[in-house]
């Protein structure tokens, strides 16, 4: 890619998104595009950024944007995400939005000439009793869980649909498979959010209700939540937060790993620089190649907010795959490995939650 080239990063209010621009910010890149719909833009304006307001669920929107601006380069990152609550809640909504936005980006690139696209996946694409470490080999060789079906299969269409254009067009589109992320502007809504945001924000809540600190607490309430007209301490007890215990689902025993934003933001830069379909494949995992359990991430966390009362878990409620640690051979073997350890990372979030959140 030229330092000039036009860029658009789709999906770039998101957290995989933000951490692109500033990633190809820092880079040299100076003609980046990208969209937002209802999330206004927070990302500051020296990145030479530019944001369009475009619904990606909306073909017609989607072409005549591509037609208009001419991107040579795609990110395509923007998704509908969240946690098991929130697959298991909104399954309609997240295959069908998911569907939607890659297939009209996907099919818009190849309409109008992108010279390259990477597309997101997820590690939730694999089986769910597939052998540990996952290797990219293993998609649809068997069943996947059921809490996050509709999204994985939505995510390996994309995969699919990259993979068939190429085949079909001589496109040049490329997928990635991140493992679960995590870092600045990530998903802190405990409705929604994945499981190292959400205990990040249980445990400062729980730490400010030690604290007595309930202006504090009814701030970041309406900071996630500005139409909040309900009880906050029926909030905080409706998630299990109290000042002497919180309390997390599951039994804390399933594995999980986790790369910090900026990671695959650095990941993605260094493949679409250097390698075609051609080199990749269908596509290649992205991780760090080490899992731990929730009950240590937890403790982690807790110990890194500084929350001093116990940790509660629920076994009624559901733990999702017991394990889902991805082999990174493939992309080490391409020349790229992780930098940032999950302890750093966690406090890198956890600062960012408190100036920007809490």
């Amino acid at each position: 890619m030229d330092k000039k080239s036009k860029i658009f990063v789709a999906g770039g209010t998101g957290m995989v998104g933000s951490a692109l621009i500033r990633k190809l910010y820092k880079s040299g890149y100076t003609n980046i595009i990208s969209n937002y719909y209802k999330k206004k833009p927070k990302i500051n304006n020296d990145y030479s950024v530019t944001f369009f307001r475009l619904d990606l669920t909306r073909q017609v929107e989607v072409e005549e944007f591509f037609k208009e601006h001419k991107p040579e380069y795609v990110f395509l990152s923007a998704a509908k995400v969240g946690g098991i609550l929130a697959n298991n809640t909104y399954k309609a909504e997240f295959i069908y939005t998911n569907i939607q936005i890659a297939s009209h980006i996907i099919h818009s690139s190849y309409l109008y000439g992108v010279r390259k696209l990477l597309n997101f996946g997820s590690s939730c694409i694999y089986p769910k009793y597939a052998p540990q470490p996952l290797k990219e080999e293993y998609l649809l060789s068997g069943q996947l869980e059921p809490t996050n079906e509709p999204y994985a299969i939505a995510k390996i269409t994309a995969i699919k649909l990259c993979r068939f254009y190429n085949e079909q067009y001589g496109t040049n589109f490329i997928s990635v498979m991140p493992t679960n992320l995590y870092g600045p502007n990530d998903n802190f809504d405990l409705k929604t959010s994945h499981v190292l945001p959400a205990l990040i924000r249980k445990f400062h809540l729980a730490k400010l209700l030690r604290e007595n600190n309930h202006l504090e607490i009814e701030k970041d309430i309406l900071k996630h939540n500005p139409d909040f007209k309900n009880n906050i301490d029926n909030y905080l007890k409706e998630n299990g937060i109290t000042s002497e215990y919180v309390e997390i689902w599951g039994t804390g025993n399933p594995y999980r790993e986790f790369l910090h934003v900026d990671d695959v933001a650095d990941a993605s830069l260094y493949l679409m620089k250097n390698f075609n379909y051609d080199d990749i494949g269908e596509f290649v995992n992205i991780g760090t190649g080490k899992d731990i359990t929730i009950k240590h991430l937890a403790s982690k966390i807790k110990d890194i907010v500084g929350f001093k009362g116990d940790i509660k878990w629920d076994p009624s409620k559901p733990d999702g795959t017991p394990r889902k640690l991805l082999d990174v051979s493939k992309i080490n073997n391409l020349g790229w490995k992780h930098k940032i350890e999950l302890d750093e990372g966690i406090s890198i979030t956890y600062k960012w939650y408190t100036n920007n959140y809490a």
